[in-house]
């Protein structure tokens, strides 16, 4: 057989081989359809309406999902960000303020991402209720922060959440009692989506329903989904129509994620008369943060790359804290107008992301997700500004939690600042084991938060608790084996310390 007709029967093998992997996509996204369809019949007249542009959306990224193959990023696309397109913080403070700050925040709408669960730190209902300092959760810090912009400069900051149906209504029924403060408060919710079977690839939900047996079936894609909700909810809208210009989002578990008038002022008045309709805040990377999304430059644009999206062999670079230095915060500052522009030509691209879960029942899922910070790319004149790390204290863990309640910080209107007192602006690694992992079990096991001024690493295993009065320095290892229990009596001084077993004190 000729060299030729080889080659062409392989190329008509595949040809027919991809032709029928089309059939079999085209069958599979005609399947989904009509279960969507089945879906939507069980939908009351109330419910009719936001289900439906659910389950729209839901298409749209279901289609997108089938077409897609591999890695979303060509590694050797992937550049260096061009040195302009990343701008120091410092840069940016040392312009000032304008006289006329206070009509440059009335332009201003802080949307914090609320749709969390407080799960995986054993508790019930919405993270944003977890008590974080002084009895005060996340959503009292957030409100006390925007009452205290706008009593000092006279504004009207107001303050939405992003909510899931998870987190809706106990969010909700406690906003009441801010009904008094100087914080107007608007929700909406994300989006309600299917979770997809992993063998069939149908979805799991027969009805609307999401109680009783129905509620593994759902779950809200990615905080990507604000652009489309946001436009749906009418309130982008109404705040356009107000004559504000700007959104600040962050997570609400961000507890360094405050108005920054600095960055507002920068977009507001840009020095080149050109204004941003996108800025990433992103810190420089630790060996902690090497999973963090980057910013790189890609097909002439800035672009966030996750590690969901890199290929095997160059997973090991990208986490490489000497090549890519910085990572996002999820700090964003976007502009209402654009949003709009964009949900309307139906040009927000982000990649999708595939999480893989496996039910209580022992059904492995599959959920598509985006992220907010992807879209940076279908943005004109995007940003990143280097900001300090100050400006990154998530609360993801009782580890972190145990940080934001100790006198490393002080609270002042809501925000937490670093104590004066630490004399080097690094914050300690805390690692509590297993026994910590809950809120109530952490906060049984210290019965004063220790002394961590002087604090470079804490280590905690095991069956161990903290007396009042607890000052602990340097590096202190604490490890209480199996059967075994650690009482670290009051006002001890823990100073480079490995307590083990027995409680015998060794030097470190």
């Amino acid at each position: 057989m000729s060299r030729f007709v080889q080659d062409l029967s392989k190329a008509m093998s595949q040809d027919g081989a991809s032709q029928f992997q089309e059939v079999i996509l085209q069958e599979l996204e005609l399947s989904v359809k009509k279960e969507l369809e089945k879906i939507l019949t069980t939908a009351t007249s109330h419910e009719f309406e936001h289900t439906k542009k659910d389950l729209d959306g839901f298409r749209k990224l279901y289609h997108r999902f089938l077409q897609e193959k591999g890695p979303s990023v060509d590694w050797g696309k992937i550049q260096r960000p061009p040195e302009d397109s990343i701008q120091p913080y410092e840069k940016i403070k040392a312009r000032g303020l304008p006289d006329n700050i206070s009509s440059v925040l009335n332009k201003l709408v802080v949307v914090k991402l609320n749709g969390g669960l407080g799960t995986s730190m054993g508790c019930k209902g919405p993270k944003s209720l977890i008590g974080v300092r002084n009895e005060n959760t996340f959503l009292d810090l957030t409100v006390q922060q925007i009452e205290h912009l706008n009593k000092t400069y006279n504004t009207d900051v107001p303050l939405v959440l992003m909510n899931s149906f998870n987190t809706d209504e106990d969010t909700k029924k406690i906003l009441q009692k801010y009904n008094h403060c100087r914080v107007k408060i608007y929700t909406f919710n994300q989006s309600r989506y299917p979770r997809i079977n992993k063998e069939s690839l149908l979805p799991v939900a027969k009805d609307v329903s999401y109680s009783g047996e129905s509620t593994e079936a759902w779950y809200p894609p990615g905080h990507g989904d604000i652009y489309a909700s946001f436009y749906n909810s009418g309130l982008l809208d109404t705040f356009l129509q107000e004559g504000k210009e700007y959104i600040f989002v962050s997570n609400i578990d961000n507890l360094g994620a405050t108005v920054d008038l600095y960055i507002l002022n920068h977009l507001m008045n840009p020095p080149n008369g050109k204004r941003c309709e996108f800025v990433m805040e992103v810190t420089n990377k630790t060996r902690a943060d090497v999973k963090g999304g980057t910013l790189t430059q890609y097909e002439g644009k800035l672009r966030l790359v996750e590690i969901a999206q890199v290929p095997k062999a160059h997973v090991d670079e990208f986490k490489s804290v000497s090549k890519f230095k910085i990572f996002n915060t999820n700090n964003l500052w976007i502009s209402l107008a654009a949003v709009k522009r964009l949900q309307e030509q139906n040009a927000i691209d982000m990649e999708i992301i595939v999480n893989p879960k496996t039910l209580d029942g022992g059904l492995n899922v599959i959920q598509l997700e985006t992220a907010v910070g992807a879209a940076i790319k279908s943005f004109e004149n995007s940003l990143g500004i280097n900001v300090p790390r100050s400006r990154f204290l998530p609360v993801k863990t009782t580890s972190d939690l145990l940080l934001v309640m100790s006198n490393l910080y002080s609270l002042n209107a809501g925000s937490l600042t670093m104590s004066e007192k630490r004399e080097f602006p690094t914050v300690p690694l805390v690692k509590l084991g297993s026994s910590f992992t809950k809120v109530q079990d952490y906060l049984r096991r210290f019965e004063s938060i220790p002394d961590m001024l002087e604090l470079d690493h804490l280590t905690v295993s095991g069956d161990v608790t903290f007396g009042k009065n607890v000052s602990l320095k340097g590096t202190v290892i604490i490890i209480a084996n199996h059967g075994d229990r650690i009482d670290i009596p009051p006002g001890a001084v823990l100073e480079n310390k490995i307590v083990s077993g027995n409680l015998r004190i060794l030097d470190h």
